[in-house]
């Protein structure tokens, strides 16, 4: 759920922040790359090469980003992946042949891996380069709270995202999020290194780049965010046709009921309910939400 958003933001934000920051200390210090700046009338900034760097830059990174994402994840959340052809006890079996069984009604060639990590969260996620090399995981969790019905429903869910090559097409958002963060980055630096003495500019531009991309890359994560809710109502349109519309809508009335409980409940851990980012949140944090409300995530579902 939120997880693979989540790991694929935080890989970009600290790939893009390396490349920027390796190579702003290679054109600091060396004669290679040099200066958008051209001396020139206006702003005086050569835009048509700073917009090339900022292309490179921000889709390389964003596919580094992608390519990182299935070991970043199982590194993270300490994923045991499940051998299909090994030795498993029978709930660790019923969720590998859910995933399988459900990959294949998915229409998907190569199966993806499937792996469990200890969490007391109710959670899971899919990631993964391709539909090739993807990984769907679910949390010990999940398979503690939710009946067999609901885990099914939420795989389903999860492989949908993986058959609607959701991770991709996110992937190339983030490159044009990327592209234009570098961009205006790059231009803001330029401008209040213009502020200061000529013999502090070099700092102040190289310190500025890096404030500048980390403050627009999370400006630019609420596009992704918005995109991302939407993508949410096709997984859950994806994973409706292939449990089952009733098992996909008591999946999510099932997380429902788990919120809901955890939000009365003293003895209940809330960073737990906010690391599975199922719920959306209201006010402004809503615009931070890769996930919309669960109520209307339901209500859309029943209105198919």
């Amino acid at each position: 759920m939120g997880k693979r958003l989540l790991f694929l933001l935080l890989t970009n934000i600290l790939v893009m922040t390396t490349i920027v920051i390796v190579w702003s200390i290679i054109t600091t210090f060396t004669d290679i790359g040099g200066s958008f700046e051209t001396g020139g009338p206006g702003l005086g900034i050569d835009f048509v090469a700073l917009g090339a760097f900022s292309l490179v830059v921000g889709f390389t990174g964003s596919f580094i980003s992608l390519a990182m994402s299935r070991w970043i994840a199982k590194k993270m959340m300490k994923v045991k992946v499940l051998d299909p052809n090994g030795s498993l006890s029978p709930q660790e079996r019923s969720v590998v042949e859910k995933v399988h069984r459900l990959s294949r009604a998915a229409g998907l060639t190569h199966m993806p891996e499937v792996g469990i990590y200890h969490s007391p969260e109710v959670n899971a996620f899919a990631t993964g380069p391709s539909k090739k090399r993807s990984l769907v995981a679910v949390s010990s969790g999940l398979l503690t709270v939710m009946d067999d019905d609901a885990v099914e429903g939420v795989i389903a869910h999860e492989v949908a995202h993986v058959a609607n090559g959701d991770m991709v097409t996110m992937t190339l958002l983030q490159g044009v999020v990327n592209t234009f963060v570098v961009f205006f980055s790059r231009i803001a630096a330029i401008l209040v290194s213009r502020l200061v003495r000529s013999e502090m500019q070099t700092v102040v531009r190289f310190a500025a780049i890096i404030i500048f991309q980390i403050l627009f890359s999370i400006l630019g994560s609420l596009v992704v965010m918005a995109y991302s809710r939407h993508r949410e109502f096709h997984a859950d349109r994806g994973g409706a046709d292939l449990a089952g519309r009733d098992k996909m809508a008591h999946a999510l009335r099932s997380l429902q009921s788990y919120v809901d409980r955890a939000n009365v409940s003293r003895g209940t851990d809330d960073s737990a309910i906010q690391t599975m980012k199922i719920n959306g949140s209201s006010g402004m944090a809503k615009l931070f939400s890769s996930h919309p409300d669960l109520n209307e995530r339901i209500a859309r579902l029943e209105q198919r």
